[in-house]
């Protein structure tokens, strides 16, 4: 149901805004296995195209991180299997 209301993700409010850590990723350590993915509450995490494959030989994809969408919360560095994330100061 509409109701005139356009649906924009543009126009929504970001929940980036006011994180204090931001997840930073090795990507020489990703292995694109996309639990960084399942375990994201934001939904901020996607693959991205490995464009280093002789650095990463077995990688899918390397998780890239939305920092508007990106709460800071860690839960993709501590559910990372190869720890390729890791929380940083800042955002």
């Amino acid at each position: 149901m509409n109701n005139g209301i356009k649906n924009n993700i543009d126009k929504a409010p970001k929940t980036g805004g006011w994180k204090y850590m931001a997840p930073e990723v090795d990507a020489q350590k990703c292995i694109g296995c996309g639990t960084c993915i399942l375990f994201c509450p934001e939904a901020a995490i996607k693959l991205r195209e490995n464009n280093h494959p002789g650095k990463n030989k077995n990688s899918k994809g390397i998780a890239s991180i939305c920092m508007d969408w990106c709460k800071g919360c860690g839960v993709c560095a501590v559910e990372c299997p190869m720890k390729a994330i890791r929380m940083v100061s800042g955002s």
